[in-house]
Formats: C-alpha cells, structure tokens, sequence
C-alpha cells in the first residue's frame, strides 16, 4: 500500500520560509503528477501547487511567486519551498498524486504568525 509522509511544517512569523517534503513509497511515483494540497482552518481543501513527472510546474494564484515546487524521483520525493509566508498561508499540507487517488497522508502543520 502506497503511503505518504509529509513533513517541515512548523510555526513561523509573517514573511518567514519553510521548506516541506513528502516522501512516497512505490516505484510508481516517478510517473504520477504530484499535488501540493492545503486545508485552513474551516475551509476545505486546496491544491496550492502541481509538479509533473517531469518537473513542469504550476501553482495557485495565491501562492504564485512565493512557493516553489520541485522533486527527486530518485528519493520518491516533492519538496516545497515557501517564501514570503502570510498568515493566509496557515493549514495542514498535504502531498498526494493529481488527481488525488491515493489515501491521504497525516500532512504536516503550517502557522503563520502576523
């Protein structure tokens, strides 16, 4: 069974950055398109950034500029990099496969202070 494991995410002030990973287990990783996803407190979830097998990536309005997505497939991989964080940015992050067709992951918590 394929499971994902985020992690990176923490409490940090406005304009600060964190760098998230999500490991994948399953040789199928390095063919899938890969999702970034968030959920804010109250809301439903979002996909904040994509990243193809071959690394083209595309992102939210939101996030655009601010956030970078990339992968290792040789480590089943996503990374995402977050810069300029606002408070707006606050949630649980998630990676799974887009569309999400896999059980979701634990996700790892992002705070952002004002």
């Amino acid at each position: 069974q394929v499971q994902l494991v985020e992690s990176g995410g923490g409490l940090v002030q406005a304009g600060g950055s964190l760098r998230l990973s999500c490991v994948a287990s399953g040789s199928f990783f390095r063919f899938n398109v890969m999702g970034w996803y968030r959920q804010a407190p109250g809301r439903q979830r979002e996909l904040v950034a994509v990243i193809t097998s071959g690394g083209t990536t595309t992102y939210a309005d939101s996030v655009k500029g601010r956030f970078t997505n990339s992968r290792d497939n040789a480590k089943n991989t996503v990374y995402l990099q977050m810069n300029s964080l606002k408070p707006e940015d606050t949630g649980v992050y998630y990676c799974n496969t887009k569309p999400d067709i896999l059980k979701w992951g634990q996700g790892t918590q992002v705070t952002v202070s004002s």
